[in-house]
C-alpha cells in the first residue's frame, strides 16, 4: 500500500460472499456519507442511528436495506463509517459493493479495516492481533482466550512492565545528564528491578506453549496394517461417514483429515495402511509414504490393531515405527473376540471403548486448562518478549558487575524497544503488513 492509499475511502463485503440472511457491505474513510447519500434514496443520515433506505442503481431500486452511520472518531475504524445490512444474496452484496467502488471508494485490502482502526489507536497491535485470532479460531475455548486479549489484557499486562523497565531507564538517564542534581541509582535497585521484570517476562513466556497449541492445535494419527477397522474409527471419532470402508485391503489411498473441538483443536488423520506386499500399487505405496510421514509428523498415535486375529508380525512392524511416540494402543472388533488384551479394546460397530477412547485423548493431548489462561501470545509476541528478556538479562549482568550506567541503558532502551513492538509503539511496515495480510478482506 502506498502513502497515497493510506487514507482514502475504501469498501469491501464483511460477511461471507454466500446466500444468507443478511449481507454486509462496510465503508470506511472520508467519503463514506457521501458514497452512501448517493446510492441511497437518503440524503442525510444521523450518526449511530438505524437508516431504512433503498439502494439505487440511477433511477433501479436494487435492494431494501438498512444502513448503519458512525461518525468519526466513534467508530471501529476512527473514520467515517457506514455499514449496509442488506438481503444476502450473492449477487445483491457484489452489486452494492460495485456501487460503492464507483462512487468513490476503493476495495479495500486485507485487514485494511483493523489496520485503520490500529492506525487511528482505536486498538493496539495485540488487540488487533486478536481480531485475526477470534476470526480464525477452531474452538470455542481459544474463542474465549481470544477475546482476552481482545479487551486488552495482554497489551495492559506488556504496558505494566514497560512502565516499570521506563521507570528504571529514566533515572538512569538523569543520573547521567544531571549528575550534579541527580545521583545515579544503586546498583542493588538496578539488579531488583531488573529480576522482577525477567520475572514478569517469564511468567507470561510460561504459557507460551499452551498459547501454541490453543492456537494450531495437536494432530493425531490412526495408524496400522490394512483393514484393522482405522478408516471405521475416523468416521466414528467425527460422528459421520467422511472415509470409505470396505473389506477390501488398501481402500484407503490418501491421507483424510478433520479437526475435532476437544477444547484444542484436533486434527485427526486417517491414514492408509501400512503393508510390505508385491501385490501393492504405486498409488497405494505412495499412500503408505504419506502414512509414514504422518506418523512422524503426529503429536499422538492411535496404533491400532484387529483384536480377532491378536497382534501379527506385521501389527510388531509397525509398532516399532510408533512405540518411541506418544501413542495409544487400541485393540479393535472387540464384538468378534473376547481375547484378554491390556491394550484399549474397542469396537467401532457397537460403539464398546469409543467413550473412553475419546477420554485417553483427552488426557494425553489436552492437559491444559484454558479457562485459566489470563491472556494468550503469538509466535511474533514470543520473539519480542525473548528479546527484551535477553536485553534485560545482559543489563542484569552489567549491573551486578557494576559497569557504567550508560553502557547498561544501552540494554534497558532495547528491552524497551522490543515490548514496543507487541504494542505497535515501535512498529516496521513489512512486520505490519504481514499481521494484517493474514486477515481476511472486509475485517
Amino acid at each position: 500500500m502506498n502513502i497515497l492509499q493510506e487514507f482514502d475511502t475504501i469498501s469491501a463485503i464483511s460477511t461471507p460472499i454466500a446466500t444468507g440472511g443478511v449481507g454486509v457491505i462496510r465503508i470506511s474513510g472520508e467519503k463514506s456519507f457521501e458514497i452512501a447519500e448517493k446510492i441511497s434514496d437518503k440524503k442525510e443520515f444521523k450518526p449511530n442511528y438505524i437508516t431504512h433506505a433503498w439502494i439505487l442503481d440511477g433511477d433501479k431500486k436494487v435492494d431494501e436495506v438498512l444502513i448503519l452511520p458512525f461518525k468519526s472518531p466513534k467508530s471501529y475504524t476512527g473514520e467515517n463509517v457506514i455499514e449496509i445490512h442488506c438481503h444476502g444474496g450473492v449477487n445483491i452484496v457484489k452489486k452494492i459493493l460495485e456501487l460503492t467502488l464507483s462512487n468513490g471508494a476503493r476495495y479495500a485490502e486485507k485487514g485494511e479495516f483493523t489496520k485503520r482502526a490500529f492506525l487511528n489507536k482505536k486498538m493496539d497491535l495485540s488487540q488487533a492481533e486478536a481480531v485475526a485470532d477470534l476470526i480464525h479460531s477452531k474452538t470455542k475455548d481459544f474463542v474465549m482466550t481470544s477475546a482476552k486479549n481482545l479487551s486488552g489484557v495482554l497489551g495492559n499486562k506488556i504496558l505494566e512492565i514497560r512502565k516499570n523497565i521506563f521507570e528504571v531507564l529514566s533515572r538512569i538517564v538523569a543520573g547521567i545528564d544531571f549528575p550534579e542534581d541527580v545521583k545515579e541509582p544503586e546498583y542493588d535497585y538496578l539488579i531488583s528491578e531488573f529480576r522482577k521484570s525477567i520475572q514478569e517476562i517469564d511468567e507470561i513466556l510460561s504459557v507460551a506453549n499452551t498459547s501454541n497449541i490453543l492456537r494450531q492445535g495437536v494432530s493425531v494419527a490412526i495408524v496400522g496394517r490394512p483393514n484393522v477397522g482405522k478408516s471405521s474409527l475416523f468416521n466414528t471419532l467425527l460422528n459421520t461417514d467422511r472415509a470409505i470402508v470396505t473389506d477390501i485391503a488398501g481402500t484407503t489411498r490418501d491421507i483424510l483429515k478433520e479437526t475435532l473441538d476437544f477444547g484444542i483443536p484436533v486434527t485427526l488423520v486417517d491414514t492408509a495402511g501400512i503393508r510390505e506386499d508385491e501385490e501393492v500399487s504405486k498409488v497405494e505405496e505412495i499412500g503408505i509414504e504419506y502414512s509414514k510421514q504422518s506418523l512422524d509428523e503426529a503429536d499422538l498415535v492411535l496404533f491400532m490393531y484387529d483384536l480377532s486375529t491378536g497382534l501379527t508380525d506385521e501389527d510388531l512392524t509397525i509398532w516399532e515405527l510408533v512405540k518411541d511416540k506418544k501413542n495409544i494402543r487400541i485393540a479393535n472388533k472387540a464384538d468378534l473376540s473376547e481375547n484378554k488384551t491390556q491394550d484399549l479394546r474397542i469396537s467401532t460397530k457397537t460403539k464398546e471403548g469409543i467413550k473412553e477412547l475419546k477420554e485417553n485423548i483427552k488426557n494425553v493431548v489436552c492437559d491444559i486448562n484454558p479457562e485459566s489462561l489470563e491472556f494468550s501470545t503469538n509466535q511474533r509476541q514470543q520473539k519480542c518478549l525473548d528479546d527484551a528478556r535477553i536485553a534485560l538479562t545482559n543489563a542484569l549482568s552489567g549491573a551486578e558487575r557494576g559497569e557504567l550506567q550508560d553502557m547498561i541503558s544501552i540494554d534497558v532502551k532495547s528491552a524497551l524497544l522490543a515490548l514496543d513492538e507487541i504494542t505497535g509503539e515501535v512498529i516496521t511496515d513489512d512486520i505490519l503488513n504481514n499481521i494484517f495480510d493474514n486477515f481476511c478482506i472486509g475485517k
